[in-house]
């Protein structure tokens, strides 16, 4: 089935006359009404981001399968881009990481201005304990949840946001203005105490990621982190 499309005007009127109907309407009215301010304010990005953790507390609670491990294909995920997708409950940041980023990763600057640029604090399993945070340098594994009090960071990859030039690429949270890096470690001065959670996975070959799967031989349980 085809759907019809409206132009602007046409859809200003026909949502005015919504709006009339149920205002007229007995008992359901108010809900009807209440459900619209709900969906026009989830259509901001950035109250997106910030209504994460009210959004959580509506997910189903715990099921066998919420535990099950999550396979993404990442091969055709281009260089410099993310994709983000869910585990057990949780927006899981992928991005494949250019060379010229993985670079900036390195470099001294860049770590002098991080609060735990190390990794020592136990937000990452042992084998994510690297300079990279994951398991292959090009691909960053990250839980997408603020460390202060849960919002959805912004992926901001491109060395811009900062006036003086020397933002390296990585992720903004709107809602109380902490910073990470590529690799999710928090900057200095960030209200977040800690650096974005590496959940466990595993890698069965170089473009599959296996959410929720530690590598064989490994043990890491999320449990024991830090924060979330």
């Amino acid at each position: 089935m085809r759907t019809p499309f409206l132009l602007a005007g046409d859809h200003d009127r026909k949502r005015r006359m919504e709006n009339a109907s149920d205002t007229q309407s007995a008992p359901g009215g108010g809900r009807r009404n209440f459900l619209g301010l709900v969906t026009a304010a989830t259509a901001a990005a950035g109250a997106g981001a910030c209504l994460w953790p009210f959004l959580q507390s509506l997910a189903p609670r715990d099921s066998a399968a919420a535990h099950l491990p999550v396979d993404v294909d990442v091969s055709a995920l281009p260089p410099g881009q993310q994709i983000v997708v869910t585990w057990q409950g949780k927006p899981v940041f992928i991005t494949h990481r250019t060379p010229e980023s993985l670079a900036a990763l390195q470099d001294a600057a860049l770590t002098s201005r991080l609060r735990d640029g190390q990794s020592q604090d136990q937000q990452q399993p042992p084998y994510a304990a690297n300079w990279h945070r994951s398991i292959e340098p090009r691909y960053g594994v990250v839980v997408g949840v603020c460390t202060h009090l849960g919002c959805v960071p912004a992926y901001r990859p491109l060395p811009e946001g900062q006036a003086d030039g020397r933002w390296p690429g990585g992720y903004a949270c709107p809602c109380h203005g902490s910073k990470f890096d590529l690799a999710g470690r928090v900057f200095r001065g960030a209200p977040a105490p800690y650096n974005l959670p590496v959940p466990p996975y595993s890698m069965p070959s170089p473009t599959l990621i296996r959410l929720g799967e530690n590598p064989a031989g490994q043990v890491f349980d999320f449990s024991t982190i830090r924060q979330l």
